[in-house]
């Protein structure tokens, strides 16, 4: 079987653990976090190596909570995105306070990952289909000799996505005849309301969506040499700051999206009728851990997730 990894952005977790962290917030009935299930459904379709990008300063922490639990079930490796980790040539802006983006998080792991690898979020819930569409696309299809970059990714539909507790931000696909992806566009304060689905530009504009669109959920299926790609990138997106900008991130969807209009990559769009669900808002939780109990009630879990540990 074709080597594949799980790459877990956890980098943004926060400066300490506990209560208040809301990717560590135990959602399942023996504990499990979000991340648990996301590592369970990710090794049931195939994967079988787990990269967790985190900071070097909560190292211990993590590992302690979750990390050690998972190196019995599989390989697991760990990357490090630091705020200070620049190409050479450059130099940390007076300011800045926060790492890169999403596009720096996913460049730390090129020396690590060799394979055809999945991208996700640490405080999201995917579902299992995706996981298994990925993995299956991968195994069966991605192209890696191909001179432009094979790709895929999740599509999760907009009213599977949404929270009851505020706006959310996604973003919205345009999808071509041949079931690759045109472009994705980031679309703001998404809130079903009484009269109907109401979204925002950028600009704070009023936008049409539709309840059945396909969004992106930041679960890519990429091929390693997509890593170089990121590499050559990041120092080009450095030398485009306007000088005081000190919030600029590189971020992976505009990467991906780069490479489509420039011609240099597809990317196989994989629907998924699961529902997604997150902690975006405190009051999440509870619907949250409501939507495990069920799914463990249905059969879909098992009510102690790991039964080996």
């Amino acid at each position: 079987m074709k080597d594949t990894a799980l790459v877990i952005m956890a980098a943004g977790i926060g400066s300490r653990f506990g209560g208040g962290i809301k990717q560590l917030a135990p959602v399942g009935p023996n504990g499990e976090i979000i991340m648990d299930y996301s590592i369970h459904d990710a090794l049931e379709a195939g994967f079988n190596k787990i990269v967790f990008i985190i900071r070097r300063d909560l190292e211990k922490d993590f590992k302690e909570i979750i990390g050690n639990r998972i190196e019995k079930l599989a390989k697991v490796e760990y990357a490090y995105q630091e705020l200070t980790d620049l190409p050479e040539g450059f130099s940390l802006p007076a300011g800045r306070t926060k790492p890169w983006g999403t596009g720096q998080a996913v460049l730390t792991v090129k020396d690590l990952v060799k394979e055809p690898f999945v991208v996700i979020n640490a405080d999201d819930y995917y579902g299992k289909e995706a996981f298994r569409k990925i993995h299956d696309y991968m195994v069966e299809t991605m192209d890696e000799t191909k001179e432009v970059y094979d790709m895929c990714m999740a599509g999760f539909v907009l009213a599977n996505t949404l929270s009851e507790n505020g706006t959310v931000t996604r973003g919205v696909c345009e999808i071509k005849e041949d079931g690759t992806l045109k472009q994705v566009t980031e679309t703001y304060g998404i809130q079903m309301k009484e009269d109907g689905l109401h979204a925002e530009n950028d600009n704070g504009e009023a936008v049409a969506v539709r309840a059945d669109q396909l969004v992106s959920m930041n679960m890519w299926g990429l091929p390693p040499a997509f890593l170089e790609e990121l590499e050559k990138r990041f120092p080009e997106f450095l030398k485009t700051i306007p000088e005081g900008n000190i919030k600029a991130e590189f971020l992976l969807p505009q990467v991906i999206d780069a490479l489509v209009q420039e011609g240099k990559g597809t990317v196989q769009v994989l629907d998924s009728q699961d529902k997604w669900f997150g902690v975006t808002y405190q009051e999440d939780k509870a619907a949250v851990v409501a939507a495990i109990q069920k799914l463990v009630a249905d059969g879909v879990y098992q009510e102690k997730l790991f039964s080996d540990l």
